[in-house]
């Protein structure tokens, strides 16, 4: 279970200036992201041809249904990294007491077979992110934010909505720039929780020039 201290939030209590800061924040997400969906372009047609050469001809996108802000729906874009089955392939996988175990804890698992070739590398350079530049422009996201979470994922982890769902979900934020995929699943959330709370311009800055420096050392990428 989280710290109760962790998740009692008081997100009724925002100042004007934090207000400021979203329409700031809104503004550069808006900006960013269209230079970065410029950039996507090439990615696009380099991941497209390497797929096919490792003979995957199915699509190099990946579309999941996650909690946006205030309890939306949204549906986030990836570059696909597992085989085209994955979620049946999951199913399968959970039947398995090992594998069980393992999601109902992180969510994830450390050795996932479903992950392709090109998958990997993606994954590892977290390019399998970058087409989420399309779900900031449209509004649904913000490039520094708590990651997005699957229906019912805050529920299995005593996670508190109200305050999690309180700002837009992010492409990186303090949990993918402290650790990512090597740290447990409630340190993840204590973090998702510190950022929340803490939300300000220069915490945005200090987690963009940590999300590079983890790109570059690969730190917590999987």
């Amino acid at each position: 279970m989280l710290d109760e201290k962790v998740i009692a939030i008081d997100t009724t209590t925002r100042s004007i200036s934090f207000y400021a800061y979203l329409c700031i924040k809104r503004f550069f997400d808006a900006l960013i992201s269209l230079i970065g969906c410029i950039f996507l372009l090439p990615i696009i047609l380099v991941v497209k041809i390497c797929n096919i050469c490792t003979g995957d001809f199915n699509s190099i996108f990946y579309k999941q249904k996650r909690i946006g802000k205030d309890g939306k729906f949204i549906y986030i874009l990836k570059f696909r990294s597992m085989v085209p089955n994955a979620d049946e392939i999951l199913k399968e996988l959970l039947k398995d007491k090992k594998y069980r175990e393992e999601w109902e804890l992180n969510q994830k698992f450390e050795h996932d077979p479903r992950i392709t070739k090109m998958g990997k590398i993606l994954r590892k350079t977290s390019l399998d992110e970058a087409p989420q530049f399309i779900n900031v422009l449209k509004g649904d996201m913000s490039l520094i934010g708590p990651r997005p979470l699957i229906e019912g994922e805050l529920d299995a982890h005593n996670g508190n909505h109200e305050i999690y769902e309180a700002m837009r979900p992010g492409i990186t934020g303090w949990w993918a720039c402290n650790g990512r995929s090597s740290i447990t699943y409630k340190k993840r959330l204590q973090l998702e929780y510190y950022y929340i709370q803490n939300a300000s311009i220069l915490l945005d800055i200090k987690c963009i020039f940590k999300t590079v420096a983890a790109v570059f050392k690969r730190n917590g990428a999987k």
